[in-house]
């Protein structure tokens, strides 16, 4: 029995050493893995960090091109102006225009269209992301328009003011800032606005614009002061305003197909001996660059009809009755 007793002790001695060294051994595998994934984690943080760090240095390279290309815009533009605008606004009186600056709108009318039917373009509202997009249009089928247009400083809008001008076509003003409750609030507000914008359109293209367009129209409703009053300062300023006579109905909140747009425009031009159209120049206006071409083929077609861009010689349209339409 003693014997017995002594293997079953030994025995059991044995075990206990072995399931300790597995405890042993389970202690240090739980330890050495998390080790092991903790340098593998730190070694990808390294990783990470000389990864963003290597794009910061990249950023920065990036930004100071940028930089450099900004600034040859910038030269190039005071290159391009012919007088600083102060002079402009400082010697000339509210009636005269220097000879060295350029206006739009002092073109003469072709003697071959007198006696056609003169159809304008216009546009309201830009420059915007389809200004391009419907000058590459407009020299498609070779015609000028007019660009009523407001006072965005970003440098895609910029460029836009400078094909405008470029590609022949007339610039007017449609205010600066486009806030009907600012404009309007008062003359000296208005003034103010209307400053800004033509000084701004010079600055941009070396144009003096001559004509302009209400915001909302000459018979809007949301004027605090008698719209006359507006009317006589850009009289004043030896500026003329041009409201329409054709509506695309493109202005409006509900979304007209280019088919509908196109019909609109056609129908009010059949009706006219001279049609000024209105149609926008804006991001939320896609369907108005899809109609446009089939609006240029239906008035081409027409007989004895031509599309030109405002010039001096153009008779305003007027919503508001003036002194001058009596």
């Amino acid at each position: 029995m003693p014997e017995v007793n002594l293997g079953e002790a030994a025995g059991r001695k044995k075990r206990v050493q072995i399931l300790k060294k597995l405890i042993i051994l389970s202690l240090f595998i739980s330890i050495l893995i998390p080790f092991i994934l903790c340098l593998v984690l730190f070694s990808r943080v390294n990783g990470l960090n000389r990864a963003l760090s290597d794009l910061e240095t990249r950023l920065e390279a990036l930004s100071r091109t940028a930089e450099e290309q900004q600034n040859l815009l910038k030269e190039l533009l005071r290159e391009k102006e012919e007088k600083p605008t102060e002079n402009v606004s400082e010697n000339t009186s509210a009636n005269e225009t220097p000879d060295d600056v350029l206006t739009v709108g002092a073109a003469v009318a072709s003697p071959e269209d007198e006696g056609k039917h003169k159809v304008y373009l216009t546009f309201d509202d830009g420059p915007s992301i389809y200004t391009e997009d419907i000058l590459e249009i407009l020299d498609r089928y070779q015609v000028k328009a007019t660009f009523f247009v407001v006072g965005r400083e970003d440098e895609a809008s910029k460029e836009a003011l400078s094909m405008i001008v470029d590609g022949g076509h007339t610039l007017g003003m449609h205010s600066y800032s486009h806030e009907y409750s600012e404009i309007y609030d008062s003359e000296e507000a208005f003034a103010e606005d209307f400053v800004k914008i033509r000084e701004y359109l010079y600055e941009v293209t070396g144009v003096q614009s001559t004509i302009y367009r209400f915001p909302g129209g000459s018979s809007n409703t949301v004027s605090s002061v008698p719209m006359q009053e507006f009317a006589e300062y850009l009289d004043s300023q030896g500026v003329r305003f041009f409201d329409w006579n054709v509506s695309s109905g493109d202005g409006g909140s509900l979304e007209m197909s280019p088919e509908t747009l196109a019909e609109n425009c056609l129908k009010g031009v059949g009706e006219r001996e001279e049609s000024v159209i209105l149609l926008h120049d804006s991001a939320l206006k896609g369907t108005t660059l899809e109609a446009l071409p089939l609006i240029i083929e239906n008035i081409l077609a027409m007989e004895d009809t031509v599309i030109l861009p405002i010039t001096d010689d153009t008779k305003p349209v007027h919503h508001l009755k003036t002194q001058t339409d009596e």
